[in-house]
This record gives C-alpha cells, structure tokens and sequence, in this order.
C-alpha cells in the first residue's frame, strides 16, 4: 500500500502517461472519423465541428448492420457453448484427483501453447467436406475449441480457491454434486466468469484469421474485422476518414463490453488466475 505522497503522485503519473498512450491512438483515429471534408488531421486534434457524414457513409457503403449482427451472433454462441462445457469440465478437474486428470491437464496446457495457425488447413479441409464453409458454424465451432483449454484452466483455478467446507456442508445437507457446483460455488465464482466471459467476447470479436480463410466468400456471415478489411480495400484511394469511421464503428463494441464488465475485471483476474 502506498503511503508517502511522493510515491502516491509517482504512481498517478505512471498511470495518467500510460492512460495517454493507450488512448491515443483511438483519439486520433476518432477525430479523423470526426473531421470535415478538407480536414486530415494527422495526430488527436479537437475537431471544429462534429461531422457524422463519415459514419454514415461507412455504416451504409460497408453493410457495418450484417457484418455487426453477425459477429454479435458468433461472440455469443461462442462464449456461451465455451462457458456451458467448460464449468463442468473445471469443476470436475478442481475437485477430482487421479493420473488420469493429471494427464487431461497436461492436453490442456498444450492446447494453450498449439499455435491455432497451424490448423487452419486442416479445419478449412474439414468443413469444406462437411459443406458448412461460408456459415457461422465454420466460426463458431473451432472457436470454442480453442478457447476451452484457457477457460477450463481459468475456472479449475477459481473452483479451486473456494474453501472446500462449502461443498462438504453442502453434501450432508443432502445436495448433489450437481446442485452444489450451480447453486453455491458458481455464484461465488461469478467474478471469474464474468472475466473469462470478456475475455472471450474480445478475443472472439477480434479474430480475423479464421473468418478469412471460413468465411470469405458470404457477405451475410462476414464478421465485423473482415468486412472492415474488404470494405478498405475496395475504397483504398477514397477518403480515409470514412475508413477512420468504420474502424471506430467496429470497434465500439469492444469499449461498451470492456466499459459495462471492468467493475469485476480486476476481481475476476484475481480469483481466475491465482490461487488462494
């Protein structure tokens, strides 16, 4: 704990430099999308009048409404179906023990560090045989695959700094493993899912490699990454600040998720990633 003024200011500097360098490079971005025709600001200037033309024309000329709609679609299948198999799966690892289960958290540690770039071949192959390239299941399925590893470790650390006289009052009052895990240890641990929920609906919401190589050819499924990155390609010569627009367009969602769940970010960090 900080106590010595000199230090107290010190560390409210550190963080008002680092506040400016994080929110740099959206101002600027944003004051561009912001500015008037004849207006190219190259760094955060305050605009002499708001000019909402640029979001406009971005939202209506790169179908911003689809590809939005459709990554909204993906983010929350993929953090649901993630979130539904991976608290059993924690919670069965927190509070089982065996070789077995030692082994099952060894493959999950490799699912942490398998580079996902090296399956996208195979995954393309896969759905293509399957007929569902260009579709949401494309997206949703290996995402969810890919981030069990992490949220099934992530919650195994929070099911396991619960103290266990919870579950063993639990079980002589006569509940069921069941029971005790959804009814008195998940509410507990809510923190930790409401973090890993975030952190998942960014990461999601962020992803681009797959999209391209699943769904590229289906304007109706496109996420919001990849109709960003068609629609500055089409408009290369055009005017920047409308693609300035659509960036602050597809990335407004992210701000509102991180702005409504920051409260239990931190607490959720704590009981996610460290054992008590």
């Amino acid at each position: 704990m900080i106590e010595h003024p000199r230090e107290k200011w010190l560390a409210y500097g550190i963080l008002i430099v680092g506040t400016v360098v994080a929110l740099y490079p959206f101002l600027s971005i944003l004051s561009l999308a912001l500015s008037e025709p004849g207006e190219r600001p190259s760094g955060f200037t305050i605009p002499t009048a708001l000019n909402f033309d640029n979001f406009v024309t971005a939202w209506t000329d790169g179908h911003f409404a689809t590809a939005l709609t459709s990554s909204a679609i993906v983010c929350i299948a993929v953090v649901v179906g993630t979130i539904v198999l991976a608290i059993p799966a924690s919670y069965a690892l927190a509070n089982a023990r065996g070789p077995v289960l030692t082994l099952i958290g060894v493959v999950m540690l490799l699912g942490l560090v398998m580079p996902y770039e090296a399956m996208i071949v195979p995954l393309y192959n896969m759905f293509k045989d399957w007929n569902l390239l260009n579709t949401w299941v494309a997206l949703i399925l290996p995402q969810i695959g890919l981030s069990l590893s992490l949220s099934i470790l992530w919650l195994r650390s929070a099911f396991s700094s619960t103290p266990p006289s919870l579950a063993e009052a639990a079980s002589i009052d006569g509940a069921t493993r069941m029971r005790t895990m959804v009814s008195i240890i998940l509410p507990i641990t809510m923190p930790a899912v409401m973090t890993l929920a975030t952190l998942l609906f960014l990461f999601t919401w962020n992803e681009f490699l797959l999209a391209l190589v699943l769904i590229p050819d289906n304007a109706n499924t496109q996420t919001a990454p990849l109709a960003l990155s068609f629609f500055a390609g089409n408009r290369r010569t055009n005017d920047p600040a409308v693609m300035a627009a659509a960036a602050v367009l597809v990335a407004l969602p992210v701000l509102v998720a991180d702005l409504f769940f920051q409260r239990k970010f931190v607490s959720g960090m704590m009981s996610g990633g460290v054992k008590e």
